[in-house]
């Protein structure tokens, strides 16, 4: 091999080498993503059932001091 053929067996390994760099690089950014907007909905979920859950709490609550203290009664 001479010097020419040398030169671009180093270029094409570097071109390579760069290429599959940046598509696991790109291909570990979108799972990453998509794992965290998973995360984000699930969380939003939850948050959506404790406040359903406080609003049944809440409506509970002032049905008991309604009744305890005789305020339904007009």
């Amino acid at each position: 091999m001479n010097d020419a053929q040398i030169w671009t067996m180093i270029g094409a390994f570097t071109a390579l080498m760069l290429g599959m760099m940046t598509i696991v690089s790109t291909l570990f950014i979108r799972v990453l993503r998509a794992e965290i907007g998973g995360l984000r909905s699930e969380v939003n979920g939850r948050f959506d059932v404790m406040n359903a859950r406080m609003d049944g709490l809440d409506r509970d609550v002032q049905a008991l001091v309604k009744r305890t203290f005789g305020l339904d009664r007009d």
